[in-house]
């Protein structure tokens, strides 16, 4: 008797739960792309990012690199269909000075990082290296321009040197340094954070400043396509965004950027792996909010750009948390369990639903730093969870986005609730659809009733990232306990699918 009542209980468990859980999708109405260029990443001269990341210079003979370019870390970026990279900052960037990374080596002045540890950087890394790097990933390079301490002519001048095919000063400079054709770089971010550590600018003094960087940037690139993009605000100040709309001419700029970040208290952002669930509710609520603000962005872009000619430029997201101990605090480095997986399979599933304005994103960062795709210590190297997700989620990338309706069940602590499941869907040029789920619930499995809309399902495949625990990561000496695996738990029922997602899981499956 007592074994069927606990039947009885947890059939209806089950069936409120699919009741909860329901997600429908309209194949047919699928009509804006989401762009690849979503699926970013960030590299900035901070801590071991660049140095002994991408870079362990052409003499090491302990690692195998091309040109100083670390193999393993390129073959592993390649498997992710890496779209763009952005350098040399952040912070960094408007303490850069281009020429500094130019020429002979041994010659190249050094600089001393005063944002990050306060180290002294040899500029071995520079502007030849950084687009050599590109090319080796097969990537479009994203240079992020020196407004804060630079001027509008050295800017000029770097844009010229990388894309002038011209007889010119900078074109005769590039080749003297071994490189004769441009490279015609086309996405030039024209500021980091003016409204900080880009130069504490108020955002009408700003916008004056662009408009004039801009300007110059046009005549620098002639002949070459450019994409230039505005220093945009942080998480939720929609004011800086609607000065810059407002002040900025659309003919002068192609995106503006946003910077969000899943910080739980910036004075006391907690340790990456050893966090209770608590911490882990109010770090997914901050990572969730990415929505509100895209949304609250985009309501004001569309008042004086209803056409979405400018495109919002996610070019900082990521988790944030406590260096790791005994790490330089300068460095910000720090572990990657599956609560940065749950992040970044909810934060791509955001930027995909929204993807009509999103046009760029860029996690923060991909080697050693924040929420990195890759760490390494010396020849050694691991891939992380998130780097997981966004090889789960690269099928994506250049897709339709697919309408999609969520139901979703609570995720509730105490006297606070946030949606367990999240997701995204597209269809790619052969037909084939992609939908992404995200269970972010930490105890509770959660079964979904998936409705299609606009295509017979013949089959279904699908591959799954779970673990045991919340904190799971990967370490060097057990550099697989989080990976991937095929998925087993969907299947057909009439005209719908169902399927049973573990807690803090990520899925992709494919229809045909």
């Amino acid at each position: 008797m007592k074994f069927l009542q606990t039947l009885i209980v947890f059939s209806c468990l089950s069936t409120t739960l699919l009741a909860q859980n329901q997600i429908t999708l309209n194949v047919d109405l699928a009509e804006h792309q989401i762009s690849r260029h979503i699926y970013g990443h960030f590299s900035e001269h901070l801590g071991r990012c660049i140095y002994g990341g991408f870079y362990v210079g052409e003499n090491n003979e302990l690692i195998p690199n091309n040109k100083g370019m670390r193999t393993d870390v390129v073959n592993a970026l390649k498997k992710l269909n890496i779209p763009n990279l952005r350098w040399p900052g952040g912070c960094f960037a408007d303490t850069y000075h281009w020429k500094d990374g130019i020429g002979v080596k041994e010659k190249r002045p050094t600089i001393v990082n005063t944002w990050w540890g306060g180290i002294t950087e040899d500029n071995s890394f520079g502007t030849h290296e950084f687009l050599e790097l590109c090319q080796q990933l097969e990537t479009a390079p994203f240079i992020s321009g020196n407004v804060g301490s630079g001027t509008v002519q050295e800017l000029a001048d770097w844009v010229q040197y990388t894309n002038a095919d011209h007889k010119s000063p900078m074109t005769k400079l590039r080749i003297e340094n071994g490189q004769k054709d441009p490279w015609n770089v086309k996405y030039w971010g024209l500021g980091n954070e003016a409204w900080g550590c880009g130069g504490n600018m108020r955002a009408e003094y700003y916008a004056d400043l662009y408009r004039q960087y801009a300007t110059y940037l046009t005549a620098a690139a002639k002949g070459s396509d450019i994409y230039r993009i505005a220093a945009g605000s942080s998480s939720g100040d929609v004011k800086w965004t609607e000065v810059l709309m407002k002040n900025i001419p659309l003919k002068l700029m192609e995106g503006i950027s946003l910077h969000h970040y899943a910080v739980i208290d910036w004075s006391a952002k907690g340790p990456s792996t050893t966090f209770e669930e608590d911490i882990y509710f109010k770090t997914m609520t901050k990572a969730l909010a990415m929505d509100d603000h895209i949304q609250a962005h985009s309501n004001i872009m569309d008042k004086y750009d209803p056409e979405k000619k400018v495109g919002l430029i996610v070019d900082e997201w990521g988790g944030w948390y406590e260096v790791e101990p005994e790490t330089n605090p300068g460095f910000l480095y720090q572990q990657n369990t599956m609560r940065d997986a749950m992040i970044a399979g909810t934060t791509l599933n955001t930027f995909n639903n929204h993807c009509e304005r999103v046009k760029m994103a860029n996690l923060a960062q991909t080697i050693n730093v924040l929420q990195a795709v890759i760490l390494t210590d010396k020849e050694k190297m691991l891939l992380t969870p998130t780097y997981h997700v966004l090889e789960l989620y690269k099928v994506h990338q250049d897709a339709k986005m697919i309408p999609i309706h969520v139901k979703s069940a609570d995720y509730q602590l105490g006297d606070k609730r946030l949606k367990a499941i999240s997701a995204s869907a597209s269809v790619n040029e052969e037909g084939k659809v992609h939908i992404s789920l995200v269970n972010i619930h930490a105890s509770t499995t959660q079964e979904v009733r998936v409705a299609v809309r606009g295509m017979e399902v013949n089959s279904i495949s699908g591959r799954i990232l779970t673990a045991d625990r919340l904190q799971a990561h990967n370490t060097f000496d057990a550099p697989n306990t989080v990976q991937t695996s095929d998925f087993d738990g969907a299947k057909l029922d009439g005209e719908e699918i169902l399927l049973s997602i573990p807690a803090f899981s990520v899925v992709v499956f494919a229809l045909n």
